[in-house]
């Protein structure tokens, strides 16, 4: 069974930082592809950010330059750094985690946290 750690998610001013952090387990699962997605209220889901395993990154126009994805692969653990956060980064921050199993690979979603920018 996978499971997803969220974590770092809260209430920050305009200007502020946050940092995410995602940690992926699962006995007999490798895990390839991680990243986040965001929805706000009345839209729909979008990337963030993803790396890969060997870590070439992603971004959204909308946050290149102000965040930034690592990760550790020996924790299984991506991070997500976000500097100058303005209102409009307020949403849902959902991790997803590209899993191979024994037979197939499939997309794992985490439970999502919540990040709010606002003065």
């Amino acid at each position: 069974q996978v499971q997803l750690v969220e974590s770092g998610g809260g209430l920050v001013q305009p200007g502020g930082s946050l940092r995410l952090s995602c940690a992926a387990s699962g006995s007999g699962f490798r895990f390839y592809a991680m990243g986040w997605h965001r929805q706000a209220p009345g839209k729909q889901r979008e990337l963030v950010a993803d790396i890969s395993s060997g870590g070439s990154t992603n971004y959204a126009a909308s946050v290149k330059g102000r965040f930034t994805i690592s990760r550790d692969n020996a924790k299984n653990t991506a991070y997500l750094q976000m500097n100058s956060l303005k209102p409009e980064d307020t949403a849902v921050y959902y991790c997803l985690v590209r899993v191979a199993g024994h037979v197939d690979e499939f997309d794992y979603w985490g439970q999502g946290t919540q990040v709010t920018v606002s003065s």
